[in-house]
Parts: C-alpha cells; sequence; structure tokens
C-alpha cells in the first residue's frame, strides 16, 4: 500500500464519522435521544441519590412530583422499599442549622 491507500483511507474514515455526528445532532433536535425536548425545569420525575450497598445491589431514591420513593435494584429483581417520602431533606437541614445557631 503506498501513501495515496492511506490517505485514501483517512480521509474517508473522516467524512464517515462526521456524517454520523451530523445525522446525530439532527436526531437529537428532532426528539430522538436521551435528551428529553422541553424545559427541563418541567420534569416529573428525577433521580435523587444513588447509593451502592454490594456489587449487586443499589438503593435508589427517585423524586415524582415531590414524594420520594426508595427502591433496592437488585439481579432478583426491583423492590420498593419505602413510598410516599415527603421530600422535605433541605427543610429539615435547614431547620437543623437554625436551631443550631439560635440562642
Amino acid at each position: 500500500m503506498d501513501l495515496q491507500q492511506y490517505l485514501t483511507f483517512a480521509f474517508a474514515l473522516m467524512f464517515v464519522l462526521a456524517l454520523i455526528g451530523i445525522v446525530a445532532v439532527i436526531f437529537r433536535r428532532l426528539g430522538f435521544g436521551h435528551a428529553m425536548p422541553g424545559n427541563p425545569r418541567q420534569r416529573r420525575v428525577s433521580i435523587v441519590e444513588v447509593t451502592p450497598l454490594d456489587t449487586r445491589r443499589r438503593l435508589v431514591l427517585l423524586r415524582r412530583d415531590d414524594v420520594e420513593h426508595l427502591i433496592l435494584l437488585g439481579t432478583n429483581g426491583d423492590h420498593v422499599i419505602e413510598s410516599g417520602i415527603r421530600s422535605g431533606f433541605k427543610d429539615a437541614v435547614a431547620a437543623a442549622a437554625r436551631a443550631e445557631t439560635a440562642p
């Protein structure tokens, strides 16, 4: 193989990668992708915290409409540990800080 074939291969590879990138950008703009269209502040579901317990299980705290749910994810299935937790952690931390500083 001579230099001309190597250059042809390199330019063809760059062209194909550029086409893949352009198609990915177009699909994301049309809403086909992981990014949700619209304002991300209007989402109703979010992951608050993930805590690994061991190599096979982890605890996930989900928030939906200001209510939190504690879920255990594992290889044997998913289990709801606690449901209907009011999301007041920030309020509780702020109240504790005010109580510490109050005389």
